[in-house]
């Protein structure tokens, strides 16, 4: 697994900006180690309360999906800056990611629908590589 991470500001426009980058091979045990390392950021960042758990559970989906459904190594980068707090997941699969209604018999199928519920926005880019969503931060942050 590599890890970079960033706990000075990012861009110069944007003072408070904070980011880190996470490879891993498409193994469903990194799932868990994921949300550790984005947890710990987070606390890092003084995010914390809802907002924090919202946001791990968003990592785990969306790993989850590219680990599942996606090619390759799987990459999660988050950045907080200005506001905004936007989760990418890349892998080397060019199918997009869809939004599926699972059946109440179904054990899957509703990741995306819980990132749909959870983030103020969501999509696919990338070529369909990238799924990302972003969570607006309360004034207040760090």
């Amino acid at each position: 697994m590599t890890l970079a991470a960033a706990a000075a500001p990012v861009t110069a426009d944007a003072p408070c900006s904070y980011a880190f980058e996470v490879g891993c091979a498409p193994d469903r045990s990194r799932v868990g180690c994921l949300r550790q390392i984005t947890a710990a950021y987070l606390a890092l960042w003084d995010l914390t309360g809802s907002l924090a758990d919202d946001v791990v559970v968003a990592v785990s989906e969306l790993v989850s999906n590219a680990v599942v459904h996606g090619r390759g190594d799987v990459s999660l980068h988050v950045r907080y800056a200005a506001g905004d707090l936007q989760i990418e997941v890349t892998d080397a699969n060019p199918v997009p990611a869809e939004l599926h209604h699972a059946g109440d018999d179904e054990d899957s199928g509703r990741g995306l629908f819980l990132i749909a519920t959870l983030a103020q926005d969501w999509g696919v880019n990338n070529g369909g590589r990238t799924t990302w969503c972003r969570f607006r931060v309360p004034t207040g942050g760090p």
